[in-house]
């Protein structure tokens, strides 16, 4: 065993492997992988082995359609045959909402390019699946694609891979301890000798608990058990074979959540059951080995039921074998890959529900990062620091049970799950909820999605239908019925819209992250990192922006200078953990800067509308008139008896302000401002009619139009870029300019929507060649347009353009039109 490796792989299952392969592929061919017992002894020797390409996520879709290809080049590339079978896929629909969703798929399908999805009649499904009934069924969609693959040969033949390049696997080795040394290196201790080496990466399944303790990590992964079911031979599936003609591919009746497979003559059922549980909560015992739990099959009833139902050669086979098996999963059902929060070159790769359709794309990107400091895809869906400390082991069984058993479900845009809540609540919960708040979480924090009137409830016949949601949080047992298109919560929102544009509203966005960065070197360094100038007066606002070392969008702030050397700033709640991280990261280590996260000590109330300022000078003990208390600055005041710091900045182009008190303050500040505000018609507003203003304003947000595979020109923020002075990526974004950009940000209007809007992620066509993707879209009440925010090729982002968008299978007209279709020259906002 070496003693030094440039980077030393925890974990011989599938997903480490891969990460071994494509960092020896990178040219670290001194990469070292430890395995505490066999090859694939894990998890992935009882996968079943699917390669579903199905994914709604535009990034995690690239990884899928990375993996495939891979696999299928794999067997040529190392003489070993990895056991992939593209024996296609099917999934049916029984319901409008399922077709809806397979439109949707194809719309980001088609943006990520290279995956082929065809849309199937009942005849047709019954055409390449004989032993399908189709009574019932609406439609399918297939990828002749897809298929699936031999976990265990696949595993060999990375290695073997790996290992032709040079790197080094050891077997049977027990990782017993790991230390950063003084010189920032890592000591990898086993019971076979100790590895020093620059980068650790932890993919070790079921053991990522255990591993991620020896550094202090509280890794939010815990397994859940599945089963699948393996039969006997079948007569007809033999003859079948017999006579030549291909194998009738992967089966998936999503509405009865499970998947079907021909296996050696006979059938695999897999079930995503209700009431799985999360097993090995402790770890695996240190023994543990090619280990199965005992099956359930009262458990599995009712999926073997609805499989016999619709495969009804099903049920006249003996049942083989009943596996039952350890599947890693984290609360979203979506693996963590990525930079572990906190500690410099180690990395994790862990998490994985579809371990075998991942692990290729998944060992590509992280070794792209790990070897040439960046992903060439953006990885916020899968970066690890997506959660934050509330991740604890008994938010993750509840939530990892929910993942694994919403694996089927319709995923609809506007769905908010309900396991391990409500969780975090800002002191201003219950009086939102009193007042029909309908919430949603982020982060773990309960925040109002919208507001229905105290009472409302849904009709008997909507009532009726599996795509509604009771929503236990509001009194009166509020619902709220989950849809591809228009639904019930938008005449809501666009009340709640009307209201801030005609009057005034108040909003609680204390889910922001907040951190303070002070000392002697604070300003200088944040001018070295940041896009923006920093403002030289105390108590003056910028928006400014964190870029990656190659000119992409890392993170967004809104930075307050709040002293002479300190600064208050205010990024995305649902990336606390990622802003900190990255900041930290950069932070200079002679102790000239201090950076403190003080997310949960600051509530943050915003008042917004054209009756703003008439409700604030009613209970501010200063004058706020446009004079004296201006855009883009903040202010100390106080709100009666409670102090705060007033910003007048917002999301949504009014006149409004932020409002960041101290947060036990915070039910003072809400009552002050909603009695105030009763004479001019203050009404409580939701994010939803935020991101619905948000858009007639062409705001962009992190993960959609702001991204680290768009430039930060690409994405027209060339006011917040300041190139007279340096900053982090600036090198890079000037070689990315002269190189020439492949996109730009545009805002459309779509005609002729009615039922539905753009989401993001929808095809975009000229001539009927695609030519880019949306970013976002919906329904801009001030303006009474469809809009979406889009990237398209550059040459196409002229106001008037015609373009094409297809939403949910339909394409519409639409037209590049100028930013912010609402108040272009921000007269409100600064008014």
């Amino acid at each position: 065993m070496r003693t030094t490796a440039r980077a030393v792989v925890i974990g011989g299952g599938v997903v480490g492997v891969s990460t071994l392969y494509h960092l020896a592929k990178k040219g670290w061919s001194d990469s070292v992988l430890i395995e505490r017992k066999e090859l694939t002894s894990g998890s992935t020797w009882h996968a079943a082995g699917l390669l579903p390409l199905f994914n709604m996520s535009y990034s995690v879709g690239q990884l899928h359609k990375y993996s495939v290809g891979l696999y299928g080049r794999l067997t040529e590339e190392t003489g070993l045959d990895a056991g992939f079978r593209p024996v296609s896929n099917i999934r049916l629909a029984r319901t409008q909402d399922r077709l809806d969703e397979y439109k949707y798929y194809a719309g980001v399908a088609s943006t990520i390019g290279g995956i082929e999805v065809k849309f199937l009649t009942p005849d047709q499904v019954k055409e390449i699946w004989p032993l399908c009934n189709v009574d019932g069924i609406l439609g399918a969609i297939q990828h002749p694609q897809d298929g699936y693959i031999q976990p265990a040969d696949l595993t060999q033949a990375l290695a073997r891979g790996a290992r032709e390049r040079g790197a080094e696997i050891n077997r049977n080795t027990t990782v017993t301890a790991i230390e950063r040394l003084p010189s920032g290196e890592w000591k990898v201790v086993t019971d076979k000798g100790e590895i020093v080496c620059e980068h650790v990466i932890s993919a070790s399944g079921n053991f990522a608990r255990q591993t991620g303790r020896m550094v202090g990590l509280n890794v939010p992964v815990i397994p859940v058990e599945h089963q699948y079911i393996v039969t006997e031979a079948h007569p007809e599936i033999q003859a079948r074979r017999a006579r030549g003609l291909p194998e009738m591919g992967v089966l998936r009746e999503s509405d009865s959540s499970w998947y079907m497979r021909e296996e050696a003559g006979g059938l695999l059922l897999g079930p995503y059951e209700i009431g799985a549980p999360a097993c090995y909560v402790q770890g695996p015992s240190k023994d543990s080995e090619y280990e199965l739990f005992q099956e359930d099959l009262e458990r599995l009833a009712p999926y073997i039921e609805t499989a016999i139902a619709r495969v009804p050669a099903f049920g006249e086979l003996g049942i083989k074998k009943v596996y039952n098996g350890a599947i890693a999963y984290t609360p979203d059902g979506s693996p963590i890959v990525g930079p572990a929060p906190g500690l410099r070159n180690f990395w994790l790769n862990e998490g994985h529900s579809f371990g075998v359709t991942a692990a290729g794309g998944a060992g590509w990107q992280l070794a792209e990062w790990i070897v040439e400091g960046e992903p060439s895809v953006d990885m916020l869906g899968v970066d690890p620091r997506r959660f934050g400390p509330y991740a604890q082991q008994g938010y993750l069984i509840e939530k990892n049970e929910e993942a694994y058993a919403k694996v089927f479900t319709v995923h609809y845009p506007n769905e908010e799950r309900e396991a391990a809540r409500p969780l975090r609540q800002t002191p201003c919960y219950d009086r939102m909820k009193a007042l029909g708040a309908v919430f949603g979480s982020v982060y773990g924090w309960e925040r109002p999605n919208f507001f229905a009137p105290p009472g409302y409830k849904l009709s008997e016949a909507e009532l009726a239908k599996p795509d509604v949601l009771l929503n236990e949080n509001h009194p009166e047992g509020a619902r709220e019925k989950w849809s591809f298109r228009r639904s019930n919560d938008f005449d809501f929102i666009g009340a709640e819209c009307r209201n801030v544009h005609e009057n005034v509203g108040l909003q609680d966005m204390s889910a922001f992250a907040k951190f303070e960065v002070s000392g002697p070197g604070a300003e200088r360094w944040l001018d070295s990192i940041l896009t923006n100038k920093i403002p030289k007066a105390v108590n003056r606002v910028s928006l400014t922006y964190l870029l990656t070392k190659l000119g992409g969008v890392r993170a967004e702030f809104t930075l307050t200078r709040t002293g002479r050397d300190r600064f208050y700033l205010v990024s995305a709640g649902a990336l606390e953990t990622h802003d900190y991280d990255s900041l930290l990261r950069l932070a200079p280590t002679d102790g000239s800067v201090r950076i403190d996260k003080v997310t949960t000590q600051y509530g943050v109330l915003v008042l917004a509308g054209p009756r703003a300022r008439d409700v604030l000078a009613k209970v501010a003990d200063i004058d706020v008139s446009n004079a004296a208390f201006p855009w883009l600055t903040a202010r100390p005041l106080s709100i009666r008896a409670a102090g705060c710091i007033a910003m007048r900045v917002n999301f949504i182009g009014e006149l409004g302000y932020e409002f960041h008190h101290p947060v036990e303050m915070q039910n003072y500040i809400f009552d002050a401002l909603m009695d105030a505000g009763a004479e001019f018609g203050i009404k409580p507003f939701g994010i939803r009619a935020m991101d619905a203003l948000r858009l007639e304003k062409s705001y962009k947000l992190v993960g959609r139009e702001l991204s680290i595979e768009y430039a930060a020109l690409e994405s027209e923020l060339g006011r917040f870029v300041d190139m007279n002075k340096d900053f982090l990526g600036k090198d890079a974004l000037l070689k990315w300019r002269d190189k020439g950009f492949a996109n730009r940000l545009v805002t459309l209007e779509l005609e002729g929507v009615s039922d539905f809007d753009a989401r993001g992620s929808e095809p975009v066509f000229k001539d009927g060649a695609a030519v880019g993707r949306t970013t976002s879209g919906g329904y801009g009440w001030r303006t009474g347009k469809s809009l979406a925010l889009a990237m398209v090729k550059p040459e196409l982002a002229a106001a008037g353009t015609a373009l094409t968008v297809r939403v949910l299978g339909q394409d519409f007209a639409a037209r590049v039109i100028g930013d912010s279709p609402y108040d272009p020259d921000n007269a409100a906002l600064r008014g």
